[in-house]
């Protein structure tokens, strides 16, 4: 049985976090991982959501979320985890990740998914063996879009006190809307930490609830969506992790050991199939929660995680991704094409239809079923297309 976790009892940081430059001792962790079946054919499980430009802006998901990270931990502060078939992808976008002036990598390579708690995990205690106990993580995916630099920075800013103060912090997003696509995270009193004003107890977390309780919560005030951001020092996160799965931590503690060594690949090769496959959401949060172990920061940022075509098509500043020379619309408001495969596509009539037409398959949805696309991925499998996948 995980024992109970432990919470700060004096909520005081240790340390001033600057308003503006980088933050000492502040470490940006990149999870890098799934397949995005949701945007299928576009995405796939060889070259997934994050290594495309899905926005249009010159930068690929995986590269803005670098980008945007860098001001805050510096130019050799960002860690990226992913697997193992989307390393040489990842250092291609990103090549500064091979080492940094220590000749240290960035690049945490698995040799096969086993969700997030081992991925962020594994980044934690490979920070720790590297930069000692003082070592602020914090945790954001690499496919998600956020559209407003200054209030992230001071989201994640105030995020860091919180997290010098012994709390696992996670940012909750404002929410447009009574999504049934997201987790919600309940927020308390405020902390009263010096230089986070925002930062709340969070009293709870919630998985995707139906559309007439996510406008319950939005009612009371109280609630803001779970973007599955994560601000804690690693050393915290760890202990954590020893007190909920003790097997799970000191499986990570081994490879950390081992990460910069000779002996990498032998220690990898035997431990990494033996760590609990777990969402980081249920190994620490829920139950650090639970406890009052975990604060709340609010993000007022606009954010999408592109979880479908429909979210895609709201994000797009026109319903085409790719050459609009190559479409033609007759009749067909809110129509998105993705006219990947390089032929003509006319939609006539059809308002609402997503069509996205690659080298070797074509959807044909519409934004009202978007989310059942990841059906059309796993019918194919079903055939043994798996090369479509």
């Amino acid at each position: 049985m995980p024992s109970e976790p432990t919470v700060p009892t004096v909520p005081t940081p240790d340390a001033d976090v600057p308003a503006t430059g980088p933050i000492p001792g502040f470490h940006a962790v990149v999870p890098a991982g799934g397949a995005g079946t949701r945007l299928w054919p576009l995405s796939r499980s060889g070259h997934p959501k994050f290594l495309h430009d899905l926005t249009g802006s010159g930068r690929t998901l995986l590269q803005a979320t670098v980008d945007r990270l860098v001001p805050l931990a510096g130019p050799e502060g960002v860690l990226v985890v992913t697997g193992h078939r989307h390393a040489a992808a990842v250092a291609e976008q990103v090549p500064a990740l091979l080492a940094d002036a220590a000749g240290a990598e960035r690049l945490l390579a698995e040799p096969s998914p086993r969700d997030s708690m081992a991925a962020i995990g594994l980044a934690a205690a490979v920070l720790l063996e590297r930069h000692g106990d003082d070592v602020v993580l914090g945790s954001f995916a690499a496919d998600q879009v956020i559209d407003g630099t200054a209030e992230f920075e001071r989201a994640v800013r105030e995020g860091v006190a919180g997290a010098r103060a012994g709390y696992v912090v996670t940012v909750g997003i404002r929410a447009t809307g009574p999504s049934t696509a997201f987790g919600y995270v309940r927020s308390g009193e405020p902390l009263g930490l010096p230089g986070a004003p925002t930062v709340h107890h969070a009293l709870g977390f919630t998985e995707k609830p139906d559309e007439e309780t996510a406008a319950a919560y939005l009612a009371t005030g109280e609630y803001r969506w779970n973007a599955g951001m994560f601000i804690v020092r690693a050393r915290v996160l760890l202990d954590h992790l020893a007190a909920q799965l003790p097997a799970l931590a000191e499986g990570l503690r081994t490879l950390a050991a081992a990460w910069d060594g000779p002996d990498r690949a032998t220690v990898l090769a035997d431990v990494w199939p033996t760590l609990t496959k777990i969402a980081i959401d249920h190994a620490i949060a829920e139950p650090v929660a639970a406890a009052g172990g975990v604060a709340v920061v609010p993000g007022d940022f606009a954010w999408d995680d592109i979880g479908d075509f429909a979210s895609l098509g709201g994000l797009l500043a026109s319903p085409t991704l790719g050459d609009d020379a190559l479409v033609l619309r007759v009749g067909a408001p809110d129509a998105l094409v993705v006219p990947g495969g390089g032929r003509t596509v006319s939609v006539v009539g059809v308002p609402g239809v997503v069509v996205v037409d690659t080298a070797d398959a074509v959807l044909v949805t519409t934004r009202a079923h978007a989310q059942s696309v990841k059906a059309a991925v796993d019918g194919w499998r079903e055939r043994g297309r798996d090369d479509l996948l």
